[in-house]
């Protein structure tokens, strides 16, 4: 007999974390109907439709919730250290732990979930793409911080510092979709902190060699 109507079990919620799972590891175009009637527990087309919508319209809800449930916690890990530096380097160890989680899919959903799709994922490509943006805009606050306080020098190009952290993180993403595991990351991170001192040294910064 074919299935009618949702079933009891259906839980909104939860079917909406099953999706970012599978869009995560499996992307936008590589995610299937099928496979999401399946992982939300054997619904209907239908009843997916009513309760999503689209395909797209269920990605952006997931890759919201994405943002609350990952990209948030590790975003506010700007504001928990003592200095910027420490800043950044808690919001880049965040990510690896996000990103290479054991049960998980590795790597980052705001990179991969939606990258060079065709013409019927492009609204969802859109979607990610904004929300990337605001990467860089939340670095770039915490090194204006920063500079307001004078812990770093007044004439320091903080949105290109800001623009290398970010590429970092979302470089890190990458790197762990491809199977690169937690301790090559952090050696990774430590790399990156390791230019710290020569992005922040201006000629302001610099000490005078005068005698």
């Amino acid at each position: 007999m074919a299935r009618r109507g949702r079933p009891l079990s259906f839980d909104r919620e939860k079917a909406l974390e099953r999706a970012l799972e599978l869009f995560w590891a499996k992307g936008y175009e590589g995610a299937t109907l099928e496979e999401f009637l399946e992982a939300m527990g054997g619904i209907t087309a239908p009843s997916f439709y009513n309760a999503f919508g689209s395909k797209e319209a269920l990605f952006r809800e997931v890759a919201d919730l994405y943002v609350r449930t990952v990209g948030e916690p590790s975003g506010r890990t700007l504001q928990e250290g003592d200095t910027a530096r420490e800043s950044v380097e808690l919001m880049l160890r965040a990510t690896v732990a996000s990103i290479s989680k054991p049960g998980k899919p590795h790597g980052c959903f705001m990179v991969l979930g939606a990258i060079n799709c065709g013409a019927s994922g492009e609204g969802a490509e859109k979607y990610l793409r904004n929300i990337r943006k605001r990467g860089p805009k939340m670095i770039k606050e915490r090194l204006d911080h920063a500079v307001a306080s004078g812990e770093l020098a007044p004439d320091l190009d903080t949105a290109a510092i800001a623009a290398f952290y970010a590429a970092v993180g979302f470089g890190l993403g990458v790197q762990a979709g491809d199977g690169a595991g937690p301790t090559a990351l952090m050696a990774a991170v430590d790399g990156a902190m390791a230019a710290w001192e020569p992005l922040t040294r201006t000629s302001r910064a610099r000490p005078s060699r005068r005698n």
